[in-house]
């Protein structure tokens, strides 16, 4: 099936404009040879615990979540100096973009197109990272689950784009890398594009995309 050309184009942040494993790629000659593990522990459970307090009704700062994700991360990787915890954190609140992130918002604006962000993270961890990457001026809104009082994939961690923008859901596009957020997206009842850079398989056949695209690039 094949992707509406929607008036309003909302982006995951974390690893679909972000790579979230920047932070520690940028550090992986002081982390070691467990670089590529530690990032993915942590990022493992920076997302866990969102989940967890989701379920649990409870909420927290995502920047909370990612310091004590971090701290699991390094216990589990004992060969990692921890004294590298401030730098790694700092790393984390200035990660970069991919590479066809500015090209795409580009041609989404000139089209006519609203973007914006819907992410797990807080305003001001927002807030430094949009800054950071250079993507401030080519973003309508960037929105936080906060306001919801949940995190994805809680149906209600969505509805602050259909606030922001006073739209039905038919007008949005929703783009993720991550294949749960996608499918929580689409439970809600919005249209969505999977971004699926690493070729995985489908973890989630019940709620599937509209399509699946390779990269950015892909969204029209």
């Amino acid at each position: 099936m094949s992707l509406p050309r929607a008036p309003i184009v909302v982006f995951d942040a974390f690893g679909t404009l972000l790579d979230v494993h920047s932070a520690v790629a940028r550090l992986a000659d002081r982390v070691g040879p467990e670089a590529a593990r530690l990032s993915e522990i942590w990022r493992a459970k920076q997302l866990e615990y969102s989940w967890t307090r989701a379920l649990m009704g409870r909420t927290a700062p995502f920047w909370h979540l990612t310091e004590a994700a971090l701290d699991h991360a390094l216990a589990r990787c004992p060969q990692v100096d921890a004294a590298l915890r401030p730098d790694l954190l700092a790393a984390y609140r200035r990660l970069e973009a991919y590479p066809d992130v500015p090209a795409t918002l580009a041609r989404l604006s000139a089209r006519g197109a609203r973007t914006a962000i819907l992410s797990n993270g807080d305003p001001a961890m927002l807030a430094d990272a949009v800054e950071a990457a250079g993507l401030a001026a080519s973003l309508d809104a960037v929105i936080s689950v906060e306001e919801a009082g949940t995190f994805k994939t809680h149906p209600d961690a969505y509805a602050p784009i259909l606030r922001r923008f006073a739209c039905a859901p038919g007008d949005v596009l929703f783009v993720s890398s991550n294949r749960w957020d996608v499918a929580g997206a689409t439970a809600f009842g919005l249209a969505c594009a999977w971004v699926n850079r690493a070729g995985l398989p489908d973890e989630y056949p019940d709620l599937p995309p509209r399509a699946t695209i390779p990269d950015l690039s892909g969204v029209p």
